[in-house]
């Protein structure tokens, strides 16, 4: 069998291609990095596969010969006319020519659900990774785990555990919809071109219940204290959250924060979601 790094450069020549930096394009060419995310990803015959961001269709040859089907939504229409042409005997892939942040991944799942569960599987551009994996959790989709690779930094945020100091406000968000768990660093010569970072293959499996249990506008309100708190993480809770678009009364906090046992001295950082939540169910 061809490896990937001498049919991506085929793929490459044969179509005049190269990555592109505005879309922020690197072409994953180590065999052993694609078969530990499909191995992650854990795929079944009956399972709908949805691939973000496919490229050349390195990773999708895999999903395909494991899924009951594979939806590919990819926004570089150089690579639509690839992947259709590559993938042309295929019965059960699927090519959408989109931009994942404006599609109905609602629609798109209740449409091709099969027996089995929907997973998502992606190697993001580094640039739109927050964005995606927003949508992703915050539209709660009926999927049962996300398995991708994103920048080693932004990994280890999203693996943190609130409370932690490489936590960041998406930490909690992630933490709130998911368990998350590390795979793999994947070095920068796993990928043509090479980026300039060091990247990272995280899964993250959807609870079936959210950790903690909020209305939709309780939950609203959590986030927003937690994004704005976390805007301003070098300042003590109490001064982010007043002096900002919330207008908090300084006093009720410190009122909250002293019943709830909270040093008032405390930064966004320092403090656990459950101690977010009950503070946001207060002010």
């Amino acid at each position: 069998m061809e490896s990937s790094y001498s049919e991506t450069k085929l793929l490459m020549k044969k179509y005049k291609i190269t990555a592109n930096k505005r879309l922020g394009q690197n072409f994953l060419i180590d065999d052993n990095v694609i078969e530990k995310i499909v191995e992650s990803a854990d795929i079944k015959k009956d399972d709908l596969i949805i691939e973000i961001g496919p490229g050349l269709g390195t990773l999708t040859e895999k999903l395909l010969e494991q899924a009951g089907k594979v939806i590919c939504i990819e926004l570089d229409t150089r690579m639509i006319k690839i992947l259709k042409e590559r993938f042309i005997l295929y019965k059960n892939l699927e090519i959408l020519n989109e931009d994942v942040l404006k599609v109905n991944l609602n629609k798109i799942i209740n449409e091709n659900q099969l027996s089995g569960n929907v997973k998502i599987v992606a190697n993001l551009p580094y640039y739109i990774t927050t964005p995606i994996i927003m949508k992703l959790l915050e539209e709660k989709l009926n999927i049962e785990s996300i398995t991708i690779m994103i920048q080693k930094e932004v990994a280890k945020r999203l693996s943190a555990v609130p409370g932690d100091k490489e936590a960041g406000a998406i930490t909690y968000t992630v933490y709130y919809y998911s368990d998350v768990y590390e795979i793999l660093t994947v070095l920068n010569d796993s990928f043509i071109p090479a980026p300039e970072v060091e990247s990272e293959v995280i899964k993250l499996k959807i609870r079936k219940e959210p950790i903690i249990k909020l209305t939709k506008q309780q939950e609203e309100r959590l986030f927003k204290i937690i994004k704005v708190a976390f805007m301003q993480r070098r300042k003590t809770l109490i001064n982010a959250l007043c002096n900002s678009e919330l207008k908090i009364e300084k006093g009720k906090l410190e009122e909250i924060l002293a019943n709830l046992q909270i040093d008032e001295r405390v930064r966004a950082e320092n403090l656990t979601l459950q101690q977010f939540s009950k503070i946001a169910l207060k002010v």
